[in-house]
């Protein structure tokens, strides 16, 4: 069972859902798009997401970092990650937080991508990170997004015009 939803950011990328797809199955991509991940290091060994592998993303300034793992994927549909472990200490006050990226094709060549962030607060210290910390990640999320839309459109532009 699901914990209880928290938020949801959407941005429509002018790319089919193949291609945005695609782009976000490739680990190593992260850093192309993710407004505070200067690296992504493979804990599992595998580039592409699939149930199981974790990665560890590496952020700007040196000093933090965080470890992801994918637990369910439906292609072309959605997928959903755990953070398992973290340096800034989300993963010991909020240990059920679980995001899912959704993918739907909007007419032939759109594509709106939801990220969804979903976690329980039995604690005052997750009661108040929820209340500090809520509209950073929305925010840093949608970053995120764009990050990936301008990625992918500037990509597709590269790909017709190269």
């Amino acid at each position: 069972m699901r914990p209880p939803f928290r938020s949801k950011q959407e941005v429509i990328i002018n790319a089919p859902v193949e291609t945005v797809w695609a782009f976000n199955m490739d680990i190593t991509k992260i850093p192309t798009f993710h407004p505070r991940a200067v690296k992504v290091e493979l804990l599992s060994g595998k580039a592409l997401r699939e149930p199981g592998v974790s990665y560890q993303c590496h952020l700007s300034g040196g000093k933090h970092m965080c470890v992801e793992k994918d637990i369910e994927i439906v292609p072309m549909q959605k997928l959903v990650t755990v953070l398992p472990e973290d340096t800034f200490g989300i993963s010991k006050i909020l240990p059920d937080y679980v995001v899912e990226t959704t993918l739907h094709r909007v007419g032939q060549s759109s594509t709106k991508i939801e990220i969804s962030h979903y976690y329980s607060t039995p604690t005052l210290k997750a009661k108040l990170l929820n209340l500090i910390a809520r509209r950073k990640i929305a925010r840093e999320t949608q970053d995120t997004l764009n990050g990936m839309k301008a990625a992918i459109e500037e990509r597709g532009a590269t790909i017709k015009n190269g």
